[in-house]
């Protein structure tokens, strides 16, 4: 098919580049000093004419995308000059021809840092390694240079998904769930919480489309009730306030989508049954750093004189603020309708921090440390000190480094009362690695509240700690298994690691000893051959098993006779070797797929961890040695295996030449009556004419749930089924659910 001619209206375009970068500037004021808007004009000219020739898959000029960029550095997360000209830039070096020295030499070392750090890593990964997982440990270890490389970084993740409408399918999926594997938490850990939600809204919009727009349309038809909430809240207590001398604003915000969804599908209920849609928060305004704290409490207590407070949700992020800065006051009241409403009470810093992250603290600074600050930059000098340390392969270092990145901290005390911080699930030896490695290396316990308690202990909050250590004691590989910390664990494989080596030189020396004796060179090549007939690829491993009388040396002097050869095995670079190399795939021959940029026939297996059928949306994943496997776009596994191996991910879309029964899980739920479990089997048996492949009941004082699994030839019909099943008297729930995990 011809692709349709696009008409370029250049002198138009010019128009809205020079607008775009008059907002840009106008954004930026505030912040820029001396030569800054020339500095920024520089970056500008230099990055329009490198992307002159470009266009983005909209058709729209490629420049737009550094100046959106830009603009999100600066209106989104308040960042200055040096981000503006390396948002403006932050493609250059890997699209055209210009280099990182050439930045260097224009804008300085800082810019160019940023930039390299921002710069995918070229050239084609073997087959067992990711490009993704090498590409965002690059860009990860940046944040030992300028936690701004990482601030850009999302910006631009942000402005990618806002405009992933052009993008092919397989490229939007991969692109959201790299986007909800790694940056969302990201922003979430820097305090960007508006970009965290908005980049797991947009998640969600582009992988389960229908529940997005579900969620969507009901808030909006929400909207006007919570706006009424509002007014009927404020309106007691406003004079209240105001005798206290308290200017105030209130707003309502609502969760976000993705939040609502969660709900909804971890606690299994519907959106009209959800009471928590949105929060109301009350902004102090014209508050002094140092009344803050006793300013929130006091219109903590006016509220409770009006509207009843539940003690089990009372959050002060005030006296001890989170790990990445957030502070404010959360209770959940009773209101006068009679539901829970969560209120958040902060001052207008506060609230600053709260949607700005990190880069707000920059604008506080000068008013001295605070706790917020303190705990931000302690999390970062822990992420910094584990990256450094770390030299797992890429694909476990990202798995570590985002294991890390989602846990909640805890806050424990030292024995003489000093409050540190961290991540939840951290053991006694964690805690001692993270007050000094030597400390790490040397325990042997610890006392927790007075109490004895061994290394494997998981610390909770308000324990006091104390670290018992001997100098006889040293790291073994237990170890590993009885901390969570990422810097732990790469303190403890660093002292492994010169275990091996003392271990290794041993074991060097008592081959050396036995080749001497036999008259044999104990040359490199020789090295070589000894750990190819032993099977070993790690000389370090090896000699220190020899060291260790893991290795059977009766036969080393048989290392010379030929005995084997190498089989090379196939490379598989990229995602056409792959459909290439399964050809012969297992899995049923059918027409109901079609795979593929080409959209063709190629055999297939559905994955059983998330059971699709014809109509959902699905994708392709290209295994090792399964072939093709097709997955729900929603699919428990999916985030996981697009972020790591978005090149192995394939088009996918049913047709309807065949009907097929495909096996479905229905759950449901209601109260109990005589005759009930007959009119469902009537509807799905007789009404419907579903064949059932199993179905479980269960009954408690009148409260009956049930699961079954019945065979369906797509969505339409399950979503018939289940609609049926919603009508029967006395069911209340009716929900899909994976049957894998029954």
């Amino acid at each position: 098919m011809k692709t349709p001619t696009i008409e370029i209206d250049v002198t138009q375009e010019r128009k809205e580049l020079l607008k775009r970068y008059k907002l840009l500037l106008k954004s930026a004021k505030p912040y820029l000093k001396g030569d800054d808007a020339k500095t920024i004009k520089k970056a500008f000219a230099m990055a329009t004419d490198a992307h002159q020739d470009m266009r983005r898959k909209s058709g729209e000029p490629y420049i737009y995308h550094p100046i959106a960029v830009a603009q999100i550095c600066v209106d989104e997360i308040g960042l200055g000059t040096t981000a503006i000209v390396a948002a403006l830039l932050h493609d250059v070096v890997e699209d055209t021809d210009i280099k990182v020295k050439d930045i260097q030499a224009l804008f300085g070392e800082k810019v160019a840092l940023i930039i390299e750090g921002l710069t995918k890593i070229a050239g084609v990964f073997e087959h067992g390694s990711s490009q993704q997982a090498e590409n965002f440990r690059k860009m990860l270890l940046t944040l030992s240079y300028d936690v701004r490389v990482i601030l850009v970084k999302l910006a631009d993740r942000l402005h990618n998904m806002r405009t992933l409408d052009s993008m092919a399918i397989d490229k939007q999926l991969k692109i959201a769930s790299e986007t909800m594997f790694l940056y969302a938490p990201l922003a979430h850990r820097l305090g960007l919480y508006a970009i965290k939600s908005e980049m797991e809204d947009l998640y969600l919009k582009y992988t389960d489309a229908k529940t997005y727009r579900d969620i969507a349309s009901k808030l909006h038809q929400t909207k006007a009730t919570r706006n009424k909430f509002i007014v009927d809240f404020i309106t007691p207590i406003q004079s209240e306030l105001n005798k206290a001398g308290f200017e105030v604003t209130v707003k309502g915000r609502p969760k976000s989508i993705f939040s609502i969804y969660n709900k909804i599908k971890n606690q299994n209920t519907p959106f009209e049954q959800i009471y928590d849609l949105f929060a109301i928060r009350i902004i102090l305004h014209q508050v002094k750093p140092e009344d803050e704290k006793a300013a929130c409490w006091r219109v903590y207590s006016i509220i409770t004189d009006y509207y009843k407070p539940n003690p089990d949700r009372l959050r002060d992020w005030i006296s001890t603020p989170r790990s990445n800065g957030y502070e404010s006051l959360h209770t959940t009241i009773m209101s006068s309708l009679g539901q829970w409403v969560e209120v958040q009470i902060r001052s207008e810093r506060m609230d600053e921090i709260a949607e700005k992250g990190y880069a707000a603290h920059w604008k506080y600074k000068e008013g001295g440390p605070n706790n917020a600050e303190a705990g931000l930059e302690q999390w970062l000098s822990r992420v910094r000190e584990a990256i450094e340390n770390n030299d797992l392969p890429a694909l476990d270092f990202v798995d570590n480094f985002r294991n890390n990145l989602f846990k909640e901290e805890i806050f424990v005390f030292t024995p003489k009362g000093e409050l540190k911080s961290l991540p939840a699930g951290s053991t006694t030896l964690d805690f001692a690695f993270d007050i000094h490695t030597e400390i790490g290396t040397h325990c042997i316990g610890a006392k927790i509240n007075q109490k004895l308690v061994p290394l494997s202990y998981i610390l909770t909050n308000g324990d006091q700690v104390e670290i018992l250590t001997s100098p006889k004691q040293k790291p073994n590989e237990d170890w590993l298994k009885f901390v969570f910390a990422t810097k732990s664990k790469a303190k403890i494989r660093e002292a492994l690691k010169d275990n091996l080596r003392e271990q290794a030189d041993d074991g060097k020396e008592i081959i050396a000893r036995k080749l001497k004796n036999a008259k044999i060179d104990f040359s490199d090549e020789n090295q070589r051959k000894i750990m190819d007939f032993y099977g070993e690829k790690s000389a370090l491993e090896f000699f220190a098993k020899v060291a260790k009388n893991q290795i059977d040396l009766n036969h080393l002097l048989d290392f010379s006779k030929p005995h084997f050869h190498e089989v090379k095995t196939p490379s598989i670079a990229s995602k056409k070797d792959f459909v290439r190399e399964i050809s012969k795939a297992r899995g049923e021959p059918s027409d109901m797929l079609l795979i593929g940029e080409d959209m063709e026939k190629i055999d297939y297996k559905l994955a059983t961890c998330c059971n699709p059928i014809s109509g959902d949306s699905v994708f392709g994943f290209v295994t090792v040695s399964e072939g093709i496997k097709i997955h729900r776009t929603n699919c428990p596994n999916a985030i996981e295996l697009m972020s790591k191996y978005g090149y192995r991910i394939i088009k996918a879309r049913w047709t309807s030449q065949k009907e097929i029964a495909f096996p479905a899980g229905i759950f449901f739920e209601g109260t109990d009556r005589v005759g009930i479990i007959n009119d469902i089997t009537v509807i799905i048996s007789t009404e419907l004419k579903v064949n059932m492949r199993s179905i479980t009941v269960e009954s408690d004082d009148g409260i009956f749930s049930g699961k079954i699994i019945v065979f369906v030839n797509d969505t339409t019909h399950l979503d018939k089924l289940i609609e049926k099943l919603q009508a029967v008297e006395g069911i209340l729930k009716v929900t899909r659910f994976d049957y894998g995990d029954y």
